[in-house]
């Protein structure tokens, strides 16, 4: 699926390195270096309400990372799903009366625009789950296979069986057990697994927090022949599969919004390894969740801020990035009037200070080089807006250098 249009970074002068990221698995910082093609892989929308700040905010995050890899002259190779068939899309199309198939093409074009709004790097792969039905059902057929596939009936007969993801026989054929990633105990899993799309008291499972695989076609619900029957994927496995089939084993970067670590993050990567032998990425990260009049920013609360909104009412796009530059990206933090205000100032004072390319000031190779290592260490943008403001205030030896770097390393085009 085509993705959007591709934003110029322009390259700077000197010398950088790969950045470290903190790493959910191993709770510390780790380099996020696997030779020279960094591989990335960042889990994409369900299409329906995008895209709002806490889409925004993850998107972004990611983007400046590549930013920072492209800098310190590594290749990029970016993946991105689109989970065009799932309950919450159907559930949304049934309550709006709207085809499903038309409200996810309506999304996906709107998301669309809104990243190349806000000057997001696009994936190299952008593939829809409808895309790639045939490789997730053999993949599930692998699965089985191997022993880490179970069925279990439906309440009609008629209709075949589900299948599940045995946990702990995966747990036996790769280098992977419940928990890895996520590093949280049996209750919380538990408490997460129910709140985020599990079935934990299905009836017919080996274990509760073992995750749908493959759901049998039911009467009014969209599926697809197969080789392990009619029916649709589960949720995880997409991304394991899309991610295996466009990175390979053992990619770089995982990333997302910090409310997929668990189940999403942690049985993705269960997939992974029992179907490959091979972790499935070096780090885990995870961005924070934005709240909104005091509540996180959630479709199902509805108190979402959405990018093409803001756009329409005239904000300019570099506001908001700003806006969410200014907070660290693994910071749970709220969206508020005075935030995108400070934003469009500071966009203000940097067109201005930086508009002549008089000489003076503090020393333009200098401020680059403190940007470059704030944002080496684990993306740190709050400390990166701090160098350009001071810069700001004191004059700039080389003002275009810097418009260069801040569009480089920021994505802000003064």
């Amino acid at each position: 699926m085509k993705a959007w249009n591709r934003p110029l970074v322009p390259t700077l002068p000197g010398e950088s390195l790969a950045p470290c990221l903190y790493d959910t698995a191993t709770n510390g910082l780790v380099e996020a270096h696997t030779g020279d093609i960094a591989r990335l892989y960042v889990c994409g929308i369900t299409p329906y309400d995008a895209t709002h700040m806490g889409h925004a905010a993850t998107y972004l995050a990611y983007d400046t990372l590549q930013r920072v890899w492209l800098d310190a002259g590594l290749e990029v190779h970016y993946a991105q799903n689109i989970t065009d068939i799932d309950d919450p899309l159907l559930e949304r199309a049934a309550a709006t009366g709207v085809d499903w198939r038309d409200l996810a093409q309506s999304q996906v074009e709107l998301f669309r625009g809104d990243m190349e709004a806000l000057s997001i790097l696009p994936p190299e792969n952008y593939v829809a789950v409808t895309e790639v039905l045939d490789e997730i059902a053999e993949a599930v057929r692998r699965l089985q296979v191997a022993g880490a596939a179970y069925s279990v009936p439906t309440p009609d007969s008629r209709v075949g069986d589900d299948i599940y993801f045995d946990s702990a026989k995966a747990a036996e054929l790769g280098p992977w057990a419940l928990g890895d990633v996520s590093n949280y105990d049996a209750d919380t899993m538990l408490r997460f697994f129910s709140e985020r799309g599990g079935d934990p008291d299905r009836e017919g499972k080996r274990d509760p927090l073992d995750p749908l695989l493959w759901r049998a076609a039911r009467e009014n619900e969209p599926s697809w022949p197969s080789s392990v029957g009619r029916g649709r994927p589960g949720w995880h496995i997409e991304c394991s599969v899309i991610a295996l089939m466009e990175l390979g084993t053992d990619f770089t970067v995982q990333g997302g919004g910090s409310d997929l670590v668990f189940p999403h993050h942690e049985l993705s990567a269960g997939h992974a390894a029992a179907l490959s032998g091979h972790p499935l990425a070096r780090v885990y990260s995870h961005a924070g969740l934005v709240a909104y009049q005091g509540e996180k920013m959630s479709k199902s609360l509805g108190n979402l801020v959405l990018v093409s909104r803001l756009i329409e009412e005239g904000v300019d796009p570099r506001s908001i990035r700003l806006a969410i530059l200014a907070h660290h990206y693994r910071s749970d933090w709220e969206w508020t009037a005075s935030v995108l205000s400070t934003a469009t100032e500071r966009l203000s004072t940097w067109r201005t200070a930086f508009a002549s390319d008089t000489t003076g000031g503090s020393d333009s190779e200098s401020t680059i080089a403190e940007l470059r290592a704030a944002l080496r260490q684990d993306l740190d943008t709050p400390r990166a807006l701090q160098v350009i403001d001071t810069a700001a205030q004191l004059g700039a030896t080389d003002a275009a250098l810097l418009r260069r770097a801040i569009h480089a390393l920021l994505g802000v085009e003064l």
